[in-house]
């Protein structure tokens, strides 16, 4: 027979069973920052456009179920989301908003749409979005390192 232990720490589940469920609702503050041409972090401008700057753009990534995120600009007010053809916008909180986050083996972060599988977020070598039907997660244009 086992046990889970639960201990409440302000505002935050601490399960020591290990299931991972205790990271659900967390907020994360991080910079997501594509290591391809001369570096970009991405970017939601609040008319909706995202493309990728060299200045620091702070984003939001909560959890919404095991290994699925949203990404929430917090400059524009705006979440990331990925159209049916693989072109990236920043609206309102949708179904389209969902990204599965997957550590790949060099340590960067691959976010592929939840909504529309096979399809990842990526950035050019100039800082323009690639539509997510056209890049792979070999691809250095979808590897993101999420900073502090």
């Amino acid at each position: 027979m086992s046990f889970a232990f639960c201990t409440l720490i302000p505002d935050l589940l601490y399960d020591t069973a290990g299931d991972g469920d205790y990271l659900l609702g967390i907020k994360r503050l991080r910079r997501l920052y594509c290591n391809v041409g001369i570096g970009f972090h991405i970017q939601v401008l609040p008319d909706g456009k995202i493309t990728g700057v060299h200045n620091e753009n702070r984003y939001k990534i909560s959890p919404v179920e095991r290994g699925v995120v949203t990404l929430f600009g917090v400059r524009s007010g705006l979440f990331v989301a990925m159209s049916n053809k693989g072109k990236l916008y920043g609206t309102v909180r949708t179904d389209q908003c969902k990204f599965k986050e997957s550590l790949l083996a060099n340590n960067y972060n691959a976010y592929e749409s939840a909504a529309h599988p096979g399809m990842y977020i990526g950035l050019s070598k100039t800082g323009k979005t690639k539509r997510g039907n056209r890049v792979t997660p070999a691809m250095a244009v979808t590897h993101f390192l999420p900073r502090i």
